[in-house]
């Protein structure tokens, strides 16, 4: 889904909403899934963002399916 050079997990963090993180080199950011939206970042670039923000909404469903098979529908 994403370019070899940028990686993403799902991590469970308390009570929050479904969620991805993305990170390259020393830049990360997290996107809420429902509905996608930037939750912070960290040395993206503006277009960059645009772009990442973009393909989560492209794999959004893909990414939820995965959310729930890690971590259950109760961890929403």
């Amino acid at each position: 889904m994403f370019p070899d050079s940028v990686s993403s997990f799902y991590s469970l963090e308390g009570a929050e909403p479904p969620h991805i993180h993305i990170e390259r080199d020393q830049c990360t950011a997290k996107f809420w899934l429902d509905p996608v939206q930037l939750a912070g970042s960290r040395g993206f670039r503006s277009h960059e963002l645009n772009r990442v923000r973009a393909l989560v909404i492209e794999h959004r469903v893909a990414f939820k399916e995965a959310w729930d098979g890690h971590f259950g529908t109760q961890a929403r």
